[in-house]
């Protein structure tokens, strides 16, 4: 049939472009199904005010696309599928979904080709979300990443907190006011690393997030990635793998608190501890101290009762020690008092014998000492006579009775070395006068 028609296009001189376009939309539809059952992903989707459904489907080849065409669901089959395909997936249709669509091949001489969708299989959509799932967590295993961030010790008192969040999500608000306003009084310093927590970019933006905290890795104790809840689609980036990748191999504890109550994601499964929601997270920690705070308590109060248990004890111990001293020091003291006695004793005795020894050598010299001071004393009273009368005779008086003078110069005795000048003073003594003379010559020799 499509060799005919050539041929009949060949045969022609010329058409027109409606004409060829209408042929060929003639041809597709005698020779196409009048639907087919087609795997794509949707890269881009919008609504029209009237309810219309637009679509771009691509496929790809890795990160390549490969095929693109454009396709549409008209509003009332729009409403029914887009319901259906929400109540099973629990995620709504949207871009970067892959899915199972039932479409019929359309042509428009004005729009050209595209695709009416009149059928899609959300049990497709689950499956192969759950297989790309299963090969990230495949792939971490095999890394021998994927338990690292668990194998982590949580600090014990963890109050040094850095958050990945958005500072508007309502997750993040809940967050603080339970960290904040805890009815323990815990102080906690937080930091906030503001990321997108949805969308393809989420990923990406939380990654960097990791990095600014690394740079800053010792002042926290442990990482918090929270969110508050949202659909399915919506948590989609936590199960990219670079995203799980750097959470599994980061140096400090990472604490998830996405807000999904039915699923896990795969950053939940690598991070340290996984918590529901993020006020989950803020009373775990808070819970965390609380439980350190009862143990010092506890240890205290261990502390305190050993403490008066020693302190009895050793109460008793003292006191029979003391006892024990008491006895031993009466004992001590008596023998030295016996002792002291006795050697009081002896001592009196012995100072006893050595007076009347020392007195019995004092009698048997006091005689010939005191004929020996006589002696002495009588030869002492000689020598004293003999030296007053050398005295005497020396004594300037006698020897100017002896018709002796005696000369001064100037008041003073004449040395034998002085030289006496011309115009001095002499003074001369006698026994009756005094006679004063004035120098008119003198010869020193």
């Amino acid at each position: 049939m499509i060799k005919n028609s050539i041929d009949v296009i060949c045969a022609m001189t010329h058409l027109s472009l409606f004409e060829l376009t209408s042929l060929i939309k003639s041809e597709l539809e005698k020779n196409l199904e009048p639907s087919y059952w087609v795997i794509a992903e949707i890269s881009e989707m919008r609504l029209n005010p009237k309810g219309h459904c637009y679509m771009e489907l691509v496929d790809k080849e890795g990160q390549f696309v490969t095929t693109k065409i454009r396709a549409n669901i008209w509003a009332y089959t729009y409403r029914n599928l887009s319901a259906w395909f929400e109540s099973i997936t629990k995620t709504p249709l949207q871009s970067g979904i892959k899915v199972l669509l039932n479409v019929q091949v359309q042509y428009h001489e004005l729009y050209g080709m595209s695709l009416n969708i009149k059928d899609l299989d959300p049990n497709f959509t689950l499956g192969e979300r759950a297989r790309k799932r299963q090969e990230v967590i495949q792939k971490l295993q095999d890394e021998g990443i994927f338990d690292i961030n668990k194998e982590l010790a949580l600090p014990t008192v963890p109050q040094r907190i850095a958050i990945i969040s958005s500072e508007t999500a309502a997750g993040y608000g809940d967050f603080k006011n339970q960290i904040e306003q805890n009815s323990r009084g815990y102080s906690f310093k937080t930091k906030l690393f503001q990321s997108l927590m949805q969308g393809d970019q989420a990923p990406s933006a939380m990654i960097a997030a990791l990095h600014q905290i690394h740079a800053e890795i010792k002042a926290f104790d442990l990482v918090v990635i929270i969110r508050g809840g949202g659909s399915q689609v919506d948590l989609d980036c936590f199960d990219d793998y670079e995203l799980a990748s750097h959470i599994a191999q980061f140096p400090l504890p990472v604490i998830t608190g996405i807000g999904h109550e039915r699923d896990e994601t795969i950053a939940d499964l690598v991070a340290n501890t996984q918590m529901k929601t993020p006020t989950a997270v803020a009373e775990f920690l808070i819970s965390g101290i609380e439980r350190y705070e009862g143990s010092l308590n506890e240890m205290a109060y261990r502390l305190e009762k050993s403490g008066k248990h020693l302190l009895q004890v050793s109460s008793y111990e003292i006191m029979n020690i003391g006892y024990a001293l008491q006895a031993s020091m009466k004992a001590i003291m008596h023998r030295s008092e016996s002792g002291l006695a006795q050697k009081e004793l002896r001592l009196n005795y012995a100072v006893q014998n050595l007076f009347k020894i020392e007195n019995r050598k004092v009698d048997n010299f006091e005689v010939p000492l005191m004929k020996a001071k006589s002696q002495r004393l009588k030869e002492a009273e000689k020598k004293l006579d003999g030296l007053g009368k050398q005295l005497k005779l020396l004594d300037p008086a006698s020897v100017l009775q002896r018709g002796y003078s005696i000369t001064l110069i100037n008041g003073k005795f004449i040395s034998e070395e002085q030289e006496i000048q011309t115009g001095e003073e002499l003074e001369t003594i006698t026994t009756k006068h005094r006679i004063k003379s004035t120098v008119k010559s003198a010869n020193n020799e």
